[in-house]
């Protein structure tokens, strides 16, 4: 994140990044195929491109114009048409992330509609592919699920015995530790041990984002706002110019 330093969350938002991509990208790179390409940092050979652009450039989800989750979309195409994707992990890019909340969750809503999506539709080439990255894919929408089921049981213990559930707040605490320790020895950078204060984050918002996610697939909707940033023109005078402001 080129703006990883404004504020608390940009931090967050910076490390989540390095992790999927030095991780999780990584692990499935090393199994044969990256399922996701990131946008910014995304290379295709122009042959490859060229023959799937007619089905890139008319994505559609329930006979509706979908528009986000394009290099998602992209990459489970280019899989599709037997194309291998993999990771470089010496490749450098820099975005800029959202720096509060409200646009980071709008920005999450649209993750997670893509990623139900192009799930369904990278089900039927799973097969072909190695059996740790249909395990993956499997994985990452199952251990949401459980999650969820965890934090739910959970609550729900608490209001009906009045009594904390310290067995489930423990194990999803000591699970966090864990990975955050892992993840600060392999990269080297104690920072690391700070991304656990991203699971309350996922926990509490994101999940019940991504649940909202599933039961509104079929709505292509960017939820951003179109901003009127002004320019200086010739007599010091500023004019605003529409634009649409989209945060990626």
């Amino acid at each position: 994140a080129s703006n990883s330093g404004d504020t608390w969350l940009t931090k967050l938002i910076d490390m989540e990044y390095w992790l999927a991509c030095n991780e999780e990208r990584a692990a499935q790179s090393r199994f044969g195929a990256v399922m996701c390409c990131c946008g910014p940092c995304a290379m295709y050979r122009r042959s490859a491109l060229a023959s799937l652009l007619d089905q890139y450039e008319t994505q559609l989800f329930r006979g509706k114009p979908s528009d986000f989750g394009e290099d998602r979309h992209l990459t489970i195409l280019m899989l599709k048409a037997g194309f291998r994707t993999e990771y470089v992990p010496d490749a450098i890019v820099a975005t800029v992330v959202p720096d509060t909340l409200k646009p980071y969750l709008r920005q999450q809503l649209r993750w997670a509609r893509s990623t139900f999506r192009d799930t369904f539709l990278a089900l039927p080439l799973l097969r072909g592919l190695s059996p740790f990255l249909a395990f993956d894919a499997v994985g990452q929408n199952i251990g949401q699920l459980l999650l969820a089921l965890s934090v739910v049981t959970g609550l729900a213990h608490l209001i009906m015995t009045a009594t904390v559930p310290w067995w489930t707040i423990l194990i999803i605490a000591c699970m966090t530790i864990i990975r955050c320790s892992v993840v600060a020895l392999h990269a080297r950078q104690l920072r690391f041990l700070g991304f656990v204060l991203h699971t309350p984050i996922n926990l509490f918002l994101i999940l019940p984002l991504k649940a909202y996610a599933l039961c509104t697939l079929s709505n292509s909707d960017w939820l951003s706002r179109y901003s009127a940033p002004e320019v200086p023109v010739s007599g010091g005078k500023q004019t605003p110019i529409q634009t649409s402001g989209r945060v990626t």
